[in-house]
């Protein structure tokens, strides 16, 4: 009987084992179960503000943390004296106005802060933004992320920055470190498990930017050569000095901990070494490594992984610490560089929170009429701000016709500023003037009539619009050009034509999306045919190709149509390519196909073959067919150009203007150097000088003027004239920066190459 008694008993423990286990796991589920990965898991009150970080941020990843408390039950519980302090000189929005309550020192310069503070500050809703959203990033110690840079980026504008470590000991000796603060605290980090971006930060906040600060000061009286970085155990006392004194008493001996606690914190924290990583080692496994892990969760204590209670457990008394941590956080991680990298932040999730949240006791509701008026954005690229003031954070952008609630109507001193609900559900401020309110009376339809959908370059043409109903038709509408390069459209409808090709006109009601398009062409006619050369010398049975510019450069049909008036003499193909057949004269004729009235001519003077042996040019000149290039700027004059040809034949030069030149005459674009026998030409060049644009042999300012008319199409210059101003020598058209080219050489800056 004992032994089936002690077998039931055994059985009986392993159940109970078996059932302990099984809560375990149910346990440890159900707190896992609360964080929710994704966008998609939070409530729809989240969702946009978090969207609109995950377009500028999408390495960010966005936890939801569903605390299963009831929203007015957590305020209630953190509205509680003494928990939640703000500075005594703020605006009494901010604090707990009371009786026996209000302005009463917690602890010195901090008095208790008012229900609207707890709300505002509590609802992570109103901090959703790339600046504000730091106080729930992720505090555990990231290698990937946190570096000695980063440190000192975070430490910039306090002592700390760039510094090298000094501390007094307990005899008032100073004990000089080779190494930095950023140094300290970097390894403290990586002891600690901490982030050292964290611990920077928090060092800034809990003793500001000076190393004089009592608490790091090692020189307060009965604590000499204790430090305490993040005022750890620095509760309020109402004796001066008291919450440092605590403190520090806390750097000293642990304020009666035990000696396992002491050693694990690094106690007495008699270096600044001991103190940066102790502290470390503190807020890690007091507050990070237990659930804590985020600066909000710090200050507010509603995440109960630990398993005993709620809103105790809470390391700070500022109820705007998060707040102002998280800008510290964000201007270190943004001076680093470092805000594209990957980082997880997890957000407190409430039960039957408000559906917009708590204004910041800042902002003065009486400058604002309560609204709900329908309104639209009116300007491009508009800022929606956390506050009514360029000083508040971008939430997001709103553009030309975005539809908007006003929930509050501005009605400042100054610059006006409304509180709107977006359509997606973003609340914010936007600057009144770039508010515009829906009309009662909206337009239904607009219509679109245009005698000739065909429009020729240059021409105007007026759009004919009908807004229905009749008394819309006062209503704003925009105009709007698909493609302003081929046609432009004024806001009185007046469209007119710039280039070829196609274009769709868009009318659109400014106060709905209402609208109505007309797809335009705009024709470019033939204006204007030239030939690359007026006038050659051709020898027997010689080719050359002659090129045809049709004008302007966007014509719609650009066919040329070529012709000889004397074939016999010679011929021309359809490319262009003339074929010398017999010695005389023809006129070879390039017509436009859509206007054979617009033409341009060329003589073609053929005459006898010559043998190569009897002209031989210098090889520093280049001979492209019958064009010269290559000559040296400095040195132009025709004896010059003369003694880089030799041949028994007679040699003349002539201008561009047909002028025989003298040996002492410089040469440019368009001079022609002539080979002459027996009064005949036998052969005839045409000089190009790269960047003498007007054939004076120069380069000056005059070239960049006439270049610069040519390219506004104010007044077009010839072929060879083109071919000089292309100092690129891309083949391609002139442009701005052939301009830019000439002036520098102009400028001795940067010397054209012939």
């Amino acid at each position: 009987m004992k032994l089936i008694r002690n077998k039931k008993k055994y059985i009986f423990i392993g159940i109970l084992f078996l059932l302990m286990y099984i809560g375990f796991v149910f346990y440890t589920q159900v707190k896992a179960s609360n964080q929710l990965e994704g966008i998609e898991n939070f409530p729809k009150s989240y969702q946009p503000y978090l969207l609109e970080l995950s377009k500028k941020h999408p390495n960010w990843k966005f936890i939801a943390l569903y605390t299963n408390l009831d929203w007015n039950y957590v305020i209630d519980e953190e509205n509680v004296f003494g928990k939640n302090l703000v500075p005594k000189n703020y605006s009494d929005s901010w604090k707990n106005t009371k009786p026996g309550e209000y302005n009463v020192e917690v602890d010195s310069g901090w008095v208790d802060c008012s229900r609207q503070a707890v709300e505002y500050c509590m609802d992570p809703r109103n901090f959703l933004n790339e600046v504000r959203l730091f106080q729930f990033e992720g505090l555990s110690y990231d290698a990937h992320t946190n570096s000695l840079n980063g440190i000192e980026k975070i430490l910039y504008g306090a002592e700390f920055y760039n510094r090298q470590v000094s501390y007094l000991d307990s005899n008032g000796n100073t004990i000089w470190m080779s190494e930095k603060y950023a140094d300290l605290i970097l390894r403290g980090g990586q002891t600690s498990l901490v982030s050292p971006y964290h611990l920077a930060s928090r060092i800034k906040q809990e003793v500001g930017p000076f190393l004089t600060h009592a608490s790091i000061s090692g020189t307060v009286e009965g604590f000499k050569g204790y430090y305490n970085f993040y005022n750890i155990g620095a509760t309020s006392s109402a004796e001066p000095m008291g919450a440092i004194k605590n403190g520090l008493q806390y750097a000293k001996d642990g304020k009666g901990a035990s000696q396992e606690t002491k050693n694990k914190f690094l106690i007495p924290w008699n270096t600044k070494e001991r103190a940066i990583t102790g502290g470390g080692i503190f807020i890690g496994s007091s507050y990070i490594n237990v659930g804590q892990n985020t600066i909000y969760l710090q200050k507010f204590d509603v995440n109960d992984v630990r398993g005993n209670g709620l809103f105790w457990h809470q390391y700070m008394t500022n109820v705007l610490a998060p707040y102002s941590e998280s800008k510290s956080i964000y201007n270190g991680y943004e001076k680093s560089g470092l805000l594209d990298t990957a980082m997880t932040f997890i957000i407190p999730v409430f039960d039957n929170m408000p559906n917009i949240p708590t204004q910041s006791p800042g902002i003065n509701s009486n400058d604002f009429t309560q609204d709900d008026t329908k309104v639209y954005c009116n300007a491009s690229n508009v800022n929606i701000r956390t506050g009514p003031s360029t000083s508040y954070e971008i939430i997001t952008k709103v553009n030309n016709n975005d539809k908007m609630t006003r929930i509050g109507k501005g009605k400042q001193a100054g610059e006006r500023w409304d509180k709107v609900i977006l359509e997606n559900g973003i609340v914010g401020y936007i600057y009144q003037t770039y508010v515009t309110e829906v009309p009662p009376i909206q337009i239904e339809s607009i219509d679109l009539k245009l005698d000739n959908t065909t429009i020729q370059k240059g021409e105007r043409s007026k759009l004919e619009v009908t807004i229905l109903p009749q008394e819309a038709s006062s209503h704003k509408v925009q105009y709007i050009s698909s493609n302003p390069e081929v046609a432009t459209v004024d806001d009185k409808g007046n469209i007119q034509a710039i280039s070829s090709g196609k274009t769709t006109i868009t009318v659109k009601a400014e106060e709905n999306d209402v609208q109505n398009q007309i797809t335009i062409t705009v024709y470019s006619k033939v204006t204007r045919i030239t030939l690359d050369h007026k006038e050659i010398y051709m020898q027997i049975g010689d080719t050359f190709s002659l090129n045809a510019y049709v004008e302007p450069e966007d014509a719609d049909n650009k066919t040329i149509i070529y012709s000889s008036t004397n074939t016999d003499v010679a011929s021309i193909q359809e490319n262009g390519i003339v074929v010398a057949k017999q010695e005389g004269k023809t006129t070879i004729v390039a017509s436009s196909k859509e206007n054979e009235n617009i033409k341009a001519e060329c003589s073609v003077i053929v005459v006898r073959k010559m043998e190569d042996s009897e002209i031989h040019f210098d090889s520093s000149l280049n001979i492209n067919s019958l064009e010269i290039s290559g000559i040296d700027y400095n040195n132009n004059t025709v004896a010059d150009i003369k003694g880089k040809i030799t041949t028994d034949l007679r040699i003349e030069f002539v201008n561009n203007k047909n002028q025989i030149l003298q040996d002492t005459d410089i040469v440019g674009t368009g001079t022609k150097i002539r080979i002459i026998e027996d009064d005949k030409i036998l052969r005839e060049y045409t000089i190009i000088l790269y960047g003498d644009v007007n054939g004076d042999g120069k380069i000056n300012s005059v070239d960049l003027l006439v270049l610069q008319r040519h390219i506004l199409e104010i007044s077009p210059i010839e072929e060879i004239y083109k071919k000089a101003a292309n100092v690129r020598k891309s083949g391609s058209k002139p442009t701005s920066v052939d301009l830019l080219l000439i002036q520098r050489h102009i400028l001795g800056l940067q010397i054209i190459n012939q």
